[in-house]
């Protein structure tokens, strides 16, 4: 009898584990309504950063106009137009590449030329986890439609077009992937929807929906399995001609990473920001949301590695370090990238950017990641809030003047706020002299203050609604990090 009972108890738990099981185990419909209930997972919103990779034939000329982008070179050189930051005649890429490489040289020659002998996945792997990034986004295929994995699709255009079957004759995307794999940090593709000059997508877009792009997003997907898909390239039509509700169902329901994958919003024209997984913005500012989203931006001004661009158009170690702060006090992450040249290497500049990030987070990431939004993410000073913006694309001093270069009569962003259960912390772009005044801030009786990095507690007292902190005299030697300082304000009401 004993023996009966056990084996119904057991026969119950499993009936309950099932059930459970199949509970969990939504069936997510081909509508947005449907599509949008699904949760994006807490993985992405506790990363706060990530890097972008754009990588392809586009390195190897690696040149556009500064304020534009270098990854748009075949479209800026085919269709003699510009745009971006600055006045342009419109035939700048055009020139360039006649001077550099003559009239008859086709871009899709580039391929050849993209050879990528000195690029080392392992080493890039490292320098990511290094950085204190928590997942990578890199460009499986951009506009031009180059794949960087073997793809059959890729070829459909009647030539080889991929980077086994050219130039590098390596899975590049694979390779990345595999090392990435091996660390902390997670993997995901950007994949761009259309292609400039592909004949089906200028002829019958129908036919490539269906013939290109779909089974080459699920050949992407099912080869490597990433945590992450950024979809691009969707602007010129609507999702009901993409199909993507029918493809993200199929995402959801059916492929190798439906229980995991996170995706963003670019899957049909005017959806971004509307639906889909989280929200992006691109060089933008200012923005929130309520739910997950990103902020997408290079560390100079174009994706794609430019020669053009000098060490004055590189935003410093502080610029992105704020910016980051700034976006994370906002719920956001940042999606910050480098762009590699057409052999594989990281240009020093870039790597150096990222190794100090890194080390800055090393000290102060308790306060950055698994992070959320406080109900005041910044405290300012009096003046004018308003962000003056007078190019389209809106350039990383947006932060300096915001911080620690003010312009006349504008407010000051003197600490960014963040949260993690019932603590709180205060990061502030200066280092506060003798004391900082924590304004709208109630603390508990059990309340300690601790600055990140510098050992022991802080003295602090309550008086006028405010908590005044009082700082100790550091040299700068003694200093537990630069840039920006966080303050970590425990057991908050």
């Amino acid at each position: 009898m004993k023996n009966i009972l056990n084996i119904k108890r057991i026969l119950i738990a499993i009936a309950l584990m099932v059930g459970g099981n199949l509970a969990n185990a939504q069936q997510y419909e081909a509508n947005w309504e449907s599509l949008d209930k699904r949760p994006v997972a807490d993985w992405f919103e506790n990363a706060k950063f990530g890097i972008f990779i754009h990588w392809g034939p586009y390195s190897v000329p690696a040149w556009s106009p500064k304020g534009t982008y270098s990854e748009w070179y075949q479209y800026w050189m085919q269709s003699k137009a510009l745009f971006g930051n600055g006045d342009f005649k419109g035939d700048e890429v055009y020139q360039f590449h006649k001077k550099t490489y003559g009239d008859h040289f086709d871009y899709y020659e580039f391929a050849d030329k993209f050879t990528a002998d000195l690029y080392n996945p392992e080493e890039w792997a490292q320098l990511f986890e290094e950085s204190g990034a928590k997942y990578v986004v890199l460009t499986s295929k951009h506009h031009d439609g180059f794949t960087l994995w073997p793809n059959e699709q890729a070829n459909d255009r009647g030539f080889a077009w991929n980077s086994m079957e050219t130039g590098a004759q390596r899975d590049l995307a694979g390779e990345l992937s595999n090392a990435v794999k091996k660390t902390s940090v997670k993997m995901g593709f950007y994949y761009s929807l259309y292609e400039w000059y592909h004949p089906w997508w200028q002829n019958d877009k129908e036919r490539f929906v269906k013939e290109h792009f779909h089974p080459q997003f699920k050949d992407l997907v099912e080869k490597y399995q990433p945590d992450l898909l950024w979809g691009d390239g969707e602007w010129d039509m609507e999702y009901e001609k993409w199909k993507t509700p029918e493809l993200m169902a199929w995402l959801f329901n059916e492929s190798s990473v439906k229980d995991k994958v996170v995706i963003n919003d670019r899957w049909g024209k005017g959806i971004r920001q509307k639906h889909g997984g989280y929200y992006t913005t691109e060089y933008e500012a200012g923005k929130t949301f309520d739910k997950p989203w990103e902020e997408c931006r290079g560390m100079g001004f174009s994706f794609g590695y430019n020669q053009n661009e000098d060490a004055s158009d590189y935003n410093s170690t502080r610029t992105l370090l704020l910016m980051l702060i700034d976006i994370v006090s906002n719920g956001g992450n940042l999606l910050l990238d480098i762009g590699p040249d057409g052999r594989g290497s990281i240009p020093p500049i870039m790597q150096q950017r990222l190794l100090e990030m890194g080390a800055w987070l090393k000290v102060n990431g308790e306060a950055i990641y698994g992070t959320r939004k406080w109900k005041n993410p910044i405290q300012w000073s009096a003046g004018d809030r308003k962000l003056d913006k007078n190019t389209h694309y809106l350039g990383g001093d947006y932060i300096l003047k915001q911080t620690v270069d003010p312009q006349p009569g504008k407010a000051v962003k003197e600490i960014f706020f963040t949260s993690k259960g019932k603590n709180l912390y205060a990061i502030t772009p200066k280092f506060p002299t003798n004391q900082l005044v924590i304004k709208g801030v109630k603390p508990s009786n059990k309340t300690q203050i601790e600055l990140l990095g510098h050992e022991g507690q802080l003295f602090y007292e309550y008086k006028d609604g405010n908590i005044v902190v009082q700082v100790p005299n550091l040299t700068y030697d003694e200093l537990p990090c630069q840039h920006a300082w966080s303050f970590k304000i425990s057991e908050v009401k």
